[in-house]
């Protein structure tokens, strides 16, 4: 046997370098990423009144990107004299980030902590998160199908097929009529799916839907997954905006780690700490014995390895300080009680505004819902309506972020809304 190697654009095979057909001349164009798209548009439009209610960003009164007090601090910290690096973190990160994400998740007096059952993974944001446990859970658990609520945060969609899961389903959540929780069609979905499937579950501030699942009713889903043996993958991008509070905001999580379940989280500081473009995630894993945390994280050592090779530093700095500082906590908490107040005024001021104009439909919904977004019930003629008219930017789904209206923008956007819905009457509203 010949030990020569043999390329494939050898011996008269297409060879793009000579002008040939492209290996890649078959591959169709992908769909735009609607909500990038969106912005984008938005920053390119030149009209001089215009609303961005797009990327779920925290934005301030003047709508402003906002650098955290806290963050800015210890940014300038990290940057001054000898105290930066740009080395190479490990495979998992930084322990002293994972170890403190880990326990402002589950809580310092969490049993499985206690018991060494848990232990937590650097990642490149949220989604790096959910990516990593994905790859974990259909390469070494073996499992193959997953659900996510109808509608969900749009990336669900892209991680969990991509890592390799054969089937995805869906659990009914939004009821579009009574713009509230689907409560009983979730459950009912939830106790039609094989054992063993992986469910994905926000933890708190829904995205897109703003509604979130009462306590009597997180309990119901529990009773109906650990009767059905379905496996829970919570999403946490949103804890202490939802309601100002780190503690409530967890609850959901340290509740099916009371009961006994085995479950994967990925948590984001994106939001939290306004560390966007840092990309820094954490994923917490549980099990019921520590025996096999060493053999899981040999593993998921390999996979990320093979995938982005080690997380970055910079922003994990200013996360790590920031956790494991008690004056640094309590100025943190501080700050998120001033974005989730600023946000439930605004919630407060669009209703009142829509009530005030008289605007067809029923607007409670917009301050029953918690966090940054708002699932208006908009059309998506009347959403095309806001674009084109208005100039008001938000995703076909009118998925609205709160944190784009301000004092100065609330009346206009609702004047449009009302506008929309008079010249585009819809059951919807």
């Amino acid at each position: 046997m010949s030990d020569e190697i043999i390329y494939p654009y050898e011996n008269g095979h297409p060879d793009v370098r000579t002008g040939d057909d492209s290996l890649f001349s078959t591959v169709d164009p992908a769909p735009p990423v609607e909500i990038f798209a969106l912005h984008k548009a938005y920053h390119d439009d030149k009209t001089l009144q215009k609303v961005d209610l797009t990327i779920g960003a925290y934005r301030d009164e003047e709508g402003r990107p906002w650098v955290l007090p806290v963050v800015r601090e210890v940014e300038e910290e990290i940057t001054s004299g000898n105290n930066l690096s740009h080395e190479y973190l490990g495979q998992l990160g930084l322990e002293e980030l994972s170890s403190a994400a880990t326990k402002l998740l589950l809580g310092s007096d969490s049993i499985a902590l206690k018991q060494n059952r848990a232990f937590g993974v650097q990642t490149v944001g949220g989604t790096g998160a959910l990516r990593v446990g994905a790859d974990f859970l259909v390469k070494c658990a073996k499992l193959k199908i997953f659900y996510m609520a109808d509608p969900c945060w749009p990336s669900h969609h892209l991680v969990f097929p991509y890592a390799g899961f054969a089937v995805c389903r869906i659990y009914r959540y939004w009821h579009s009529m009574k713009k509230c929780l689907d409560i009983e069609g979730l459950l009912e979905d939830l106790r039609d799916a094989p054992p063993g499937s992986v469910v994905i579950l926000h933890v708190c501030a829904h995205n897109p839907t703003g509604i979130d699942p009462s306590k009597d009713q997180w309990i119901r889903i529990a009773d109906v997954m650990q009767e059905k043996h379905l496996f829970p993958f919570f999403d946490c991008a949103y804890q202490g905006i939802a309601s100002g509070d780190l503690e409530k905001d967890a609850w959901p999580v340290r509740y099916f780690v009371s009961r006994g379940f085995e479950l994967l989280c990925a948590q984001s500081f994106s939001k939290n700490m306004g560390l966007y473009s840092e990309r820094v995630g954490n994923l917490t894993l549980v099990f019921k014995d520590s025996k096999v945390i060493p053999n899981v994280r040999s593993h998921i050592t390999m996979m990320i390895r093979g995938n982005y090779c080690n997380p970055p530093r910079h922003g994990a700095g200013i996360a790590t300080r920031i956790l494991n500082d008690n004056r640094l906590i309590d100025d943190w908490k501080k700050q998120l009680k001033t974005i989730s107040i600023r946000i439930k005024r605004m919630r407060w001021a669009l209703r009142t505004k829509l009530q005030e104009l008289g605007t067809p439909g029923n607007w409670d919904h917009i301050t029953r819902q918690i966090g940054m977004f708002c699932y208006s019930g908009l059309s998506e003629q009347q959403v095309k309506y806001l674009i084109q008219e208005y100039h008001i930017y938000l995703p076909t789904a009118a998925r609205i972020n709160i944190c784009g209206l301000n004092d100065k923008n609330v009346e206009y956007v609702a004047r449009a809304i009302n506008d929309a819905v008079i010249t585009f009457p819809s059951e919807r509203t």
